[in-house]
C-alpha cells in the first residue's frame, strides 16, 4: 500500500508526525491555561510570552553558561514557573475580587512588555539552539529524527502526569477545593493563597516546559508565542475552558487535523482549527469536554 486516498505513503507519515509535534506543544500550552483558568478563573494573555521565555532561558543557559539542553529542561520550567509566582503575588492576587477582565489585561500588557524586551535585547531574528539528539527512526516508507519523536513522548506523558495529579490525588482535590469553597478549606489548616499561587506556576512552567522543547526545533525569537497562542486559546475553546482532559485530547487531535489538512488543502491549513472551533460553539457552547454552567 503505497498510499491512501491518494496521498503517498511517506508524505501522508510525515505530515502526521509533524502534526502530532504541534500537537504536542498545543497540548502543553492548552493544559497550562486549562489549570490557570480552570483554578484561579484567570485568563492568561501572557501565556505566549511565558513560552517565549522558557526558550529563551533554555537558549541562555547553553550560551551564557555552557549547561546542556537536558539539564536546561530540568532548569527552565523552574525559572520561568518562579517569575509566574512573583506575578501571581504581586499583581494577580490583587484582582481576584474584581472582573476578570481585569487580569486579562494585566496579563496582555506584561506579554507586550516581555515582548517588547526580548525584542530590544536581542532583535527580531531567531537564535540557533543545536539539535541535542542525532539520529532517528526509519520505517522504511519516511525517516523520523529521534528528537520529533521525544517531543511527542515527552509531551504525552508530562500531560497524562499532570491531569492525574490534579483529578486523582489529594493535593489536586485541594487545588479544586480552594477554588471552589476557599474558606472551607482554610478551616483544614490549608494555606489557600499559598496553593493558588503554586497554581499560577505550575501552569507557567509548563509553558516554559514547551519554550525549552521547541528551542531546537523553531528558531527562538521574541515573537515566537504572538502565533502559537491565539491557536492555543482556540484549542482551550474548543476542549472546554478549565478542561484539564479536554485540552490535552483536543490540542493532540488539532495537530494532526492540522497536519493532515496541509496534504489535503493546504491553504485551509492555517484556519482549519478556527473553522472546527466555530463549528464547535455553534453545536457545544461550553466546549466538547466543559461542563454546563449552572
Amino acid at each position: 500500500m503505497n498510499d491512501i486516498f491518494g496521498i503517498p505513503m511517506s508524505a501522508f507519515v510525515g505530515q502526521l508526525v509533524i502534526g502530532l509535534i504541534n500537537g504536542s506543544f498545543y497540548a502543553l500550552m492548552s493544559l497550562g491555561l486549562a489549570i490557570i483558568f480552570g483554578l484561579l478563573h484567570v485568563v492568561n494573555f501572557a501565556h505566549g510570552a511565558q513560552y517565549m521565555l522558557g526558550a529563551f532561558v533554555a537558549w541562555g543557559l547553553l550560551e551564557y553558561f555552557g549547561i546542556n539542553y537536558w539539564y536546561a529542561l530540568l532548569i527552565t520550567p523552574v525559572v520561568v514557573g518562579a517569575v509566574g509566582l512573583v506575578i501571581e503575588r504581586l499583581m494577580l492576587r490583587r484582582l481576584y475580587s474584581v472582573d476578570h477582565v481585569y487580569a486579562l489585561l494585566l496579563t496582555f500588557g506584561l506579554a507586550m512588555l516581555m515582548e517588547g524586551a526580548f525584542r530590544w535585547k536581542f532583535g527580531a531574528t531567531g537564535q540557533p539552539y543545536p539539535n541535542p539528539m542525532s539520529g532517528g527512526l526509519d520505517i522504511g516508507i519516511s525517516f523520523i529524527p529521534a528528537y520529533r519523536i521525544w517531543v511527542i513522548a515527552a509531551s504525552l506523558m508530562l500531560c497524562i502526569g499532570t491531569w492525574f495529579v490534579i483529578e486523582r490525588t489529594k493535593l489536586g482535590s485541594y487545588l479544586r477545593a480552594a477554588n471552589e469553597n476557599a474558606s472551607l478549606v482554610r478551616t483544614f489548616g490549608i494555606n489557600v493563597p499559598r496553593m493558588l499561587m503554586l497554581t499560577y506556576g505550575l501552569g507557567v512552567g509548563l509553558a516554559g516546559f514547551s519554550g525549552a522543547m521547541a528551542a531546537p526545533i523553531y528558531q527562538v525569537n521574541p515573537l515566537m508565542g504572538n502565533s502559537l497562542i491565539v491557536v492555543v486559546f482556540a484549542v482551550v475553546v474548543i476542549g472546554g475552558m478549565g478542561s484539564i482532559i479536554g485540552s490535552i485530547i483536543t490540542g493532540f487531535s488539532l495537530g494532526v487535523v492540522e497536519g493532515l489538512t496541509k496534504l489535503i488543502y493546504p491553504d485551509a491549513a492555517g484556519v482549519v482549527i478556527f473553522v472546527v472551533m466555530i463549528i464547535t460553539l455553534a453545536i457545544r457552547p461550553n466546549g466538547l469536554f466543559g461542563q454546563e454552567a449552572r
